[in-house]
């Protein structure tokens, strides 16, 4: 009788549930350690008795791997009141009294989740990147989630995301999807964030963070920065420094709305989730398919902020920017110079100033378009994307071949995700266009975006510039707008596949993503620029598509020092487009000097400067170009910061540290202030080699108070300097470090 008892199916499964419950006791016993590992910081997540996964250290990795089991040991967690605090992917509904990173409704209306850990794997990518990634499940319900985290190991730097993904009978309702929940138990954090307007990008803000939630989001659609920034810096102990202290910096990679969330609980520490903001977001996941969330990328320093940039920006240069470790185009904008009022000739003229000027290309900006509501200022013509035939009557062909005479290559500019309502586009697609159909439409920049949910309307888009390239297959450079955010949100797309209207904000992102990828399928290596209306996107997943982003309208070049400086702590030079302009009172050198801490360009009328400007002008690109390869690829070293200081200063250092350019702008004008009293003291070289300094971008007429003579060991100027006697007859004052062998 015994034996037909335990032949029996029942009792075999009995079996086996006790011996697995036997063998997950013994794994819980275990407390399962998964370090996350850069060349110099550990995240270390660990499972505890209950086998729920917790993050239980963030720092400096230890030097015995073995001491890792010790950690948790030294915690202790023990008010219940508190939930999960620590959780490294935080539920809602079950005990947990903490913010949630994952909020859902399962297929049967329940509202709660427990995830535990199931197993994790590691892998080498290639060489410098490791790949984790962690597998979690609901006990009850088959919902399960993958954290990963993508290790640049050099750099410091982590790129993470989460994979959600079920097998109920029904679609389950995700309410909330980060992209990553981290923790930190320092107890003393300070924030830095960046709200925009139009015109006022990189605008910081930084707060010592106390009990309670602060979050940064956007709930505009698309044109995400035009408000706050999804960038950050955390600090622990102390303000953000330099050089000094711990620091975390980094961005959450998604081009439309996010949310960034900083929660101090009781114990005062940090609880930190980023991802897609839920607002109005609700996303239905039918069963057997995976929902990806965007990145959150950080890089980690324990020497201040400089070193977390420039780790950020070999990053980005190495791993993620398109062509990040190539070349870029100077050119010649006609934005400024005419508007929207300009004919074939004038801009053939301006060929002309292009090669008088010295630079790669010249760039057509808005209002080539529309013929029966020709673009002839901002409320006509987006959509309909042929040649205005009274501007330019012999097409786009023909500006490319008289560029090409003067040895100029041409590039355009195009919105084409918006469109107006005085448009054909819009007289014959309605419903493409992202509207309520029973409310009035609210306009921004005149003009209404188009729904990019809709397939059809991602084939309308990528066929704009398809055609470009396929009429003038030597158009060199595309510069993309998107001056609208994303009123009155409804698809009639969506409505019409009987998908909910809250998957428009994600859908409309991917639907933007996929057409990109399709772009750069076709045509992978030609230069764009990332544009919206000024600064209003500039995130590392588009950045895998665009050479350069525009960070703002504002050209004066004194507000530039401060916002390229802010820039600077996120994006590397090469990708940040600088024009010289008619804003600011300032004086030609002041501007084009401020404008080659990146990707320099001119948006002015060459021909109506003076003769001493044009030479300048002349001179200062043939010294670009003799050093813009350390601008782009070299180290960023901030030496006196604007915001604290009558002058500010920043240096590149190439590579090899046989040559560096270093940047200085006078930035208070008051009476008081003469000249500068004390050196700037340089960093990045070599201590032990010799350094020849020399003032370059000279105006013409004016002399340089550097003696030319003198060399200078790396020691002396990392340690006592060199003083650039910026003052206001001598406000921007650059100079370049080469090394003498001699």
């Amino acid at each position: 009788m015994i034996k037909q008892y335990v032949c029996h199916p029942f009792f075999i499964k009995s079996f086996l549930a006790f011996n697995l419950l036997i063998a997950f006791t013994n794994l819980k016993a275990q407390n399962v350690n998964i370090p996350i590992n850069t060349e110099a910081f550990t995240m270390l997540l660990q499972t505890d008795e209950n086998n729920l996964l917790r993050t239980v250290y963030f720092g400096e990795s230890l030097v015995n791997e073995s001491e890792y089991s010790s950690v948790s040991d030294m915690f202790n967690f023990t008010d219940s009141n508190i939930g999960i605090s620590n959780a490294t992917y935080t539920t809602s509904g079950t005990w947990n009294l903490s913010e949630s990173a994952i909020q859902l409704v399962h297929a049967d209306g329940n509202k709660s989740l427990e995830l535990k850990y199931v197993s994790h794997s590691s892998k080498l990518l290639e060489t410098n990147i490791n790949l984790t990634s962690i597998v979690l499940k609901d006990p009850v319900y088959p919902v399960q989630v993958t954290l990963f985290y993508k290790v640049f190991v050099k750099e410091n730097v982590i790129e993470q995301w989460t994979e959600i993904e079920h097998t109920e009978k029904s679609n389950i309702k995700l309410q909330k999807y980060s992209s990553a929940n981290l923790y930190f138990t320092d107890g003393d954090y300070h924030l830095t964030t960046y709200h925009n307007q139009w015109a006022k990008e990189m605008q910081h803000n930084e707060s010592k963070l106390t009990r309670g939630i602060k979050t940064v989001d956007s709930k505009l659609g698309s044109r995400t920065m035009l408000l706050q920034s999804p960038n950050f810096i955390l600090s622990f102990g102390n303000q953000a420094s330099e050089n000094e202290g711990m620091v975390i910096l980094g961005q959450l990679a998604w081009s439309g709305n996010f949310k960034l969330e900083f929660e101090v609980d009781s114990y005062d520490n940090l609880r930190f989730i980023a991802g897609i903001n839920p607002h109005a977001s609700e996303y239905s996941l039918p069963p057997n398919t995976s929902f990806k969330t965007p990145s959150l990328i950080y890089a980690i320093s324990n020497n201040g902020t400089g070193e977390a940039s420039r780790n950020i920006h070999n990053w980005a240069r190495n791993y993620q920017v398109l062509d990040g470790k190539g070349e870029r185009l100077t050119l010649l904008n006609n934005w400024e110079a005419t508007y929207f009022d300009f004919d074939e000739d004038k801009i053939s003229a301006l060929f002309k100033d292009a090669k008088e000027l010295g630079v790669d290309l010249f760039l057509l900006d808005d209002g080539w378009f529309g013929n029966k509501y020709p673009r002839n200022g901002d409320n006509a013509g987006l959509g309909d994307w042929q040649e205005n035939v009274e501007k330019l009557p012999h097409g786009i062909g023909y500006l490319v071949k008289e560029a090409k005479k003067e040895d100029v290559k041409f590039g355009i500019w195009i919105e084409p995700e918006m469109i107006n309502p005085k448009s054909e586009l819009y007289e014959n697609h309605l419903d493409w266009v992202i509207r309520q159909p029973e409310r009035p439409e609210v306009y921004f920049r005149n003009q209404l975006v188009l729904d990019l949910s809709n397939p059809e309307v991602q084939d309308f888009v990528f066929g704009i510039v398809d055609k470009l390239f396929t009429e003038n297959p030597e158009l060199a450079f595309i510069k993309w707008d998107n001056n609208s955010v994303i009123f009155n949100a409804h698809s009639t797309y969506l409505e019409d596949k009987k998908l909910p209207q809250s998957h428009l904000y994600v859908e409309y992102v991917k639907g933007l993503y996929k057409v990109l990828k399709r772009i750069r399928t076709k045509y992978p290596k030609v230069p764009m620029m990332l544009c919206s209306g000024g600064g209003g996107r500039a995130d590392y997943e588009l950045l895998k598509y665009f050479t350069e982003f525009w960070p703002s309208d504002d050209t004066d070049p004194l507000e530039r020092v401060f916002m390229q400086w802010n820039y600077s702590y996120f994006y590397p030079s090469i990708i940040t487009d600088n024009h010289v302009t008619n804003w600011g009172n300032q004086s030609i050198k002041y501007k084009v000097d401020v404008a080659s801490m990146g990707k320099l360009g001119f948006d002015i009328v060459a021909s109506e400067l003076s003769e001493k400007d044009l030479l300048f002008c002349k001179n200062a690109i043939t010294n670009y170009h003799s050093f813009k390869d350390i601008v782009w690829h070299g180290e960023l070293y901030r030496l006196s910061n604007p915001y604290t200081n009558e002058f500010a200063a920043l240096m590149y250092v190439k590579e090899d540290k046989n040559k560096a350019v270093v940047f200085n702008y006078l930035v208070n004008n008051r009476v008081s202030f003469h000249t500068n009293i004390e050196p700037v003291r340089m960093a990045g070289l070599d201590a032990n080699k010799k350094y020849r300094v020399k003032e370059i971008n000279l105006y013409p007429g004016q002399e340089s108070s550097l003696n030319t003579d003198k060399i200078y060991s790396g020691d002396f100027l990392m340690k006592v300097g060199i003083n650039p006697n910026v003052n206001k007859t001598r406000p921007s004052v650059l100079f370049e470090l080469t090394e003498a062998k001699d």
